[in-house]
């Protein structure tokens, strides 16, 4: 199972990360911890919303999907 998620900082909510993983805790450990470099500025940070597909190429369509300006809009009117 992959999974697309997006975080977001607790202190300061309109800033966001999207990334996919097969392990959703254990990402989210990895952006909260001291070490990790792309998302160190913004922590700590929660899930906002995740979402699961059984393939790799979903989930990374999905996730390029987003990123672009429609995708963005998408998330700010949904979640």
């Amino acid at each position: 199972m992959k999974y697309v998620y997006i975080l977001t900082d607790i202190n300061y909510p309109e800033n966001y990360y999207t990334g996919i993983t097969s392990y959703l805790k254990r990402r989210l450990s990895e952006h909260n911890s001291i070490n990790h470099k792309h998302s160190q500025q913004f922590q700590p940070w929660e899930i906002k919303c995740y979402f699961a597909f059984k393939n790799h190429k979903q989930a990374a369509d999905f996730k390029q999907y987003l990123k672009t300006s429609s995708g963005r809009f998408f998330c700010k009117k949904h979640f």
